[in-house]
C-alpha cells in the first residue's frame, strides 16, 4: 500500500470517509467532493484491493482517492471499495498522509449501528483533543459515552495518537447505504469546518449516491469472491 502525492498543501484538514455501517462515510466525502470546488492532488496505490474501476461523468474514479479544496485548505480521503481485512494498513496510510502533509486535524466520517427504532439519526462525536471537543460541544452535539467502533474509524484513532482527532458518528439503522445519517454527518462537518454549504440537497440526491456506491460495492464483492473462488481452485 502506497500514497502517491501530486501536490502536497501544508498545515491543512484531513477529512476521511471510508465505508462502514450505512456507508455514511462514503456517502458523505461523496457529497463534499461534489460541491466543493476540488481538485485531485493523489491517491492511494493498493494491489490487495479488488481490481474494480468505476466511471462517473466519464471519469475514472480511483477506489482511494485524496483530494484538496485550496478555499478551504482541506484534503478529502475519498474511499468507494470495501477495506475488511486492510483496517490497520489503511490507518497507517491516514496516519502518513497526515504526517506528509503536515495537517492540523484528522477528521472521520462515520455510521453507527442503532436498535431504536426511529425515523432520525442522532449525531454523537468522540475527540482526543480539547479543541475539538470544546468546539463540537459548542454545535451541541452530544459526546459518545458508550459504544463500540469498528473498522477504519477505529484504527486511526487507535493509530493516530500524537495527532488530533474528530470523530462525527451518525446513527444508522440499516446496513444499507443510509443517506438520511449522511446529511446529518455533512450537516455538523459543515458548521465544524465553516465550509458554508448547503446539505439539503443530499437528501433530494440520495437515489442518485446510492444506487452509485450499491453497485460499485457489489461489483466490488464480487470480484473479491471471484479471486477466493479462484484461490481455492489452486488447492489440492
Amino acid at each position: 500500500m502506497q500514497i502517491k502525492l501530486y501536490k502536497k498543501p501544508k498545515n491543512c484538514t484531513l477529512v476521511e470517509g471510508f465505508p462502514g455501517f450505512g456507508l455514511v462515510g462514503t456517502i458523505a466525502s461523496e457529497f463534499l467532493l461534489e460541491h466543493l470546488k476540488v481538485e485531485q492532488i493523489g491517491k492511494v496505490i493498493c494491489n490487495e484491493l479488488p481490481a474494480v474501476a468505476a466511471i462517473h461523468q466519464g471519469k475514472l474514479v480511483e477506489p482511494l482517492g485524496i483530494f484538496y479544496s485550496k478555499k478551504y485548505n482541506l484534503v478529502l480521503l475519498h474511499a468507494i471499495t470495501a477495506s475488511a481485512g486492510l483496517e490497520w494498513k489503511l490507518a497507517n496510510i491516514v496516519t502518513e498522509l497526515s504526517k506528509q502533509l503536515n495537517v492540523k486535524e484528522i477528521v472521520c466520517m462515520e455510521g453507527v449501528g442503532s436498535n431504536q427504532e426511529t425515523h432520525t439519526s442522532r449525531v454523537f462525536f468522540h475527540s482526543n483533543n480539547e479543541k475539538g471537543s470544546n468546539k463540537l460541544k459548542k454545535l451541541k452535539i452530544e459526546a459518545l459515552k458508550e459504544g463500540i467502533i469498528v473498522g477504519v474509524t477505529s484504527a486511526v484513532l487507535l493509530r493516530a495518537e500524537k495527532i488530533p482527532v474528530s470523530c462525527i458518528f451518525a446513527e444508522t439503522h440499516t446496513n444499507l447505504p443510509d443517506s438520511k445519517a449522511a446529511a446529518k454527518v455533512v450537516e455538523v462537518i459543515d458548521k465544524y469546518l465553516g465550509l458554508k454549504i448547503d446539505y439539503k440537497p443530499l437528501l433530494i440526491q440520495a437515489e442518485k449516491f446510492e444506487g452509485k456506491l450499491r453497485g460499485i460495492l457489489t461489483e466490488s464483492q464480487k470480484a473479491q469472491d471471484l479471486s477466493e473462488k479462484k484461490k481455492l481452485s489452486y488447492v489440492g
